[in-house]
């Protein structure tokens, strides 16, 4: 009886541990053919995943691992959702702040050039005088011996001692003694000395004195500061030789350098704000007179003039001068102008990215233009624009990095896109 019950116990045991043994082989699988499906929708999800490389977004895989042109590690492509323009590059709000991007609207007007030019003040040519002896002889005596000294006109500059001019008095002496039998002779001897710029009242003076003057006096025939000194003390001049250069420096020369490429630029009449370094906290204005016609061939530039009074004489010959003129294209009066940043450039190619809204958000396209004159910071845009469009002005790079990444038309991937024909189709 006791063997007996104990074989009972022992398969009732038995019976309790497969009993237990089945119930987790049971639960197992069934939580297995739970999660089955759950597994198969992951694996799909990261099957449709597309991978690319932050510095060579051409690279594009179904799954993780290393760039093969630089080895960086591949990074998922965020995908946007809402978007019906293909060609559109998405950006939310946050992107756009973080990436400091800025847009203007565009709009239509009569472009203007800003061009700066340097150059100096110069005498003006047309009073520089060359102040000359009207007679021969030695130089005795200098009343002016440097440059920068003014002069005026009637003063006596130096002194002459002349053989020619002695001789000249001895003739004079004796035609005034036959003067009333000969009064010819006597009016020839007078206009001898006439000749040589003596005035009337030197002739006169000779012969109150009845003594030769050895040394002749020369008189300054204009006003005006030296600037250029020819002759020293010692010297032997003949008649007409100049003696100093003089200038009239109350009315001077702009003269600014205008580069060949400019030229098309700068007109008779344009107006002119110039400022001098030497004279700081001034500023002067001027008009062009007169473009010079040659090109100098070691400079490439051509020089415009500027004429302004000086009475101050505050303006000195070869002072530097730094100007701006701003002139206007008058055959394109409705142009469009943006501004340099705005345009990206790509071998023959420029485009633009234009900011447009949907009910989705905010997205850029890829827009190529075709550009004009330059304008110092923008440009004049012939066709691919029109008035009121708004476009990135700032953070250009950034929305084109975006646009790779995503796929979409880009300045180095515009393949079939409309960006690279459909200006054509817009109207200016």
């Amino acid at each position: 009886m006791k063997n007996l019950n104990y074989k009972k116990i022992g398969g009732y045991l038995v019976l309790i541990a497969l009993g237990f043994a089945l119930a987790k082989i049971t639960s197992r699988s069934d939580a297995e053919s739970k999660m089955a499906p759950a597994d198969h929708g992951h694996a799909h999800a990261e099957a449709d995943q597309i991978y690319t490389c932050a510095m060579h977004p051409q690279i594009r895989k179904n799954e993780p691992g290393d760039c093969p042109i630089c080895g960086m590690d591949l990074i998922p492509v965020e995908t946007e959702t809402g978007d019906d323009n293909p060609d559109a590059v998405m950006m939310s709000a946050s992107a756009m702040k973080l990436a400091e991007i800025q847009t203007v609207h565009i709009k239509a007007g009569e472009p203007v050039k800003e061009l700066r030019l340097n150059g100096k003040i110069l005498p003006d040519e047309r009073v520089v005088f060359s102040q000359t002896s009207h007679i021969g002889g030695r130089v005795e005596k200098l009343l002016i011996s440097y440059t920068g000294e003014f002069v005026q006109k009637g003063q006596v500059i130096g002194y002459v001692y002349s053989p020619e001019l002695v001789t000249a008095q001895e003739e004079l002496f004796e035609a005034y003694k036959i003067r009333e039998y000969q009064p010819e002779l006597y009016e020839a001897a007078r206009m001898k000395l006439r000749n040589w710029k003596l005035s009337e009242k030197q002739i006169n003076g000779i012969l109150t004195s009845g003594k030769m003057t050895e040394e002749f006096p020369i008189h300054s025939d204009i006003s005006g500061v030296v600037v250029l000194k020819h002759v020293n003390v010692g010297d032997h001049i003949m008649q007409g030789h100049a003696l100093y250069e003089v200038a009239d420096l109350s009315k001077v020369w702009v003269m600014l350098d205008v580069y060949e490429q400019d030229l098309p630029w700068v007109k008779v009449g344009d107006a002119v704000s110039f400022t001098i370094p030497s004279l700081p906290g001034e500023q002067f204005q001027g008009n062009i007179s007169f473009i010079d016609p040659v090109i100098n061939p070691k400079t490439r530039v051509a020089r415009a003039r500027i004429e302004i009074a000086n009475t101050s004489e505050q303006l000195k010959p070869e002072m530097f001068v730094s100007g701006v003129l701003e002139s206007t294209i008058k055959e394109q009066p409705n142009a469009i102008v943006v501004p340099k940043s705005a345009v990206m450039w790509t071998g023959k190619r420029s485009v633009v990215y234009v900011k447009t809204k949907e009910e989705g958000g905010v997205y850029f396209i890829l827009r190529q233009v075709d550009i004009g004159p330059e304008l110092g910071d923008s440009y004049v845009v012939l066709r691919g624009l029109k008035s009121g469009e708004e476009i990135a002005v700032h953070g250009t790079f950034a929305i084109d990095a975006a646009a790779q990444l995503a796929g979409k038309p880009s300045m180095m991937n515009p393949e079939n896109t409309s960006a690279s024909s459909g200006y054509q189709h817009m109207e200016m």
